[in-house]
């Protein structure tokens, strides 16, 4: 039985494919590990972890995602976005195990009107996304056997992420401002989990970068107002400028990504976000 090892397992991302493993635990065995019994910074524990595993895919869905903070911990940022990436991709290569990384759209500057295609220009504006692009580079280039995933303002049932924040602040508040001048994909990690084991579950592989969220592209503040609505929340949503809203680190005014790749080589056929995010919340409420 071929082996999958999911790195950051009790993460977001990671607790989606826990869920999603049992329907294919006659084909795989999952091997799921997290920063306490993996540090992937370390390269002797991930040649430990392979020694002891040799995992056939080994899926990485941890990563430092906190956006603003990178801009003061930009070290840490780079040690588990980059080097990690690079370290654990080289042990891939040595052990021919094909590496699933996750990245994201903030690896785009987002000043353009067009959606971006996997081949476009790179231009990050802060240290997460520049951080998270040097982790592509490396790990395409210290393993041929790579698929990356670049996906977008990712939430579900687990973890902190903008769902459930907003649930939280809608049963405290009156009255809530979103900012309403960026665009981007808002994506169920659910989706994104099921889009994995699908390629994992795919040969031949066709490997390199890949797009994938759901569609189409929204604002936060349209984002926060379906939330409300799906929620039955009575909250009342004004939409602020990038600029009434200050944040450490810049966001792409509009960094939203060309999804025909991944559908033309992999038929993985991105769902609505609106019926995606109408489904997570649903689960929250229950």
């Amino acid at each position: 039985m071929k082996k999958i090892a999911v790195i950051g397992g009790n993460g977001q991302l990671g607790s989606c494919i826990r869920k999603l493993a049992f329907d294919f635990e006659s084909k795989y065995e999952f091997i799921f590990t997290d920063s306490k019994a993996l540090d992937i910074t370390d390269k002797d524990q991930i040649d430990d972890f392979f020694y002891d595993n040799k995992p056939e895919f080994c899926i990485n869905a941890s990563a430092y995602t906190a956006v603003d903070l990178a801009e003061q911990e930009e070290e840490k940022a780079y040690a588990v976005n980059a080097v990690a990436v690079g370290n654990l991709a080289e042990v891939c290569k040595e052990y021919k195990t094909t590496l699933i990384h996750v990245s994201t759209d903030y690896v785009f500057d987002g000043e353009t009107n067009l959606d971006y295609s996997e081949e476009d220009f790179t231009s990050p504006i802060g240290v997460y996304g520049a951080s998270k692009r040097e982790g592509e580079e490396l790990a395409l280039e210290n393993n041929p056997k790579t698929v990356i995933l670049r996906t977008s303002w990712l939430y579900s049932e687990f973890s902190k992420n903008f769902v459930k924040t907003m649930l939280n602040l809608f049963s405290q508040k009156d009255e809530l401002g979103i900012v309403g001048d960026q665009f981007g994909q808002p994506t169920n990690a659910n989706d994104l989990a099921e889009a994995i084991l699908k390629i994992i579950d795919t040969e031949p592989k066709t490997y390199g970068i890949f797009h994938f969220s759901n569609y189409p592209e929204t604002t936060w503040f349209e984002f926060a107002k379906k939330i409300a609505e799906f929620s039955g929340s009575s909250i009342k949503l004004n939409p602020l400028t990038t600029e009434q809203y200050p944040t450490p680190a810049k966001r792409p005014k509009r960094s939203t990504m060309n999804l025909d790749k991944i559908e033309k080589v992999y038929q993985i056929e991105p769902k609505h976000w609106e019926n995606s995010l109408q489904e997570a919340v649903a689960i929250l409420q229950n």
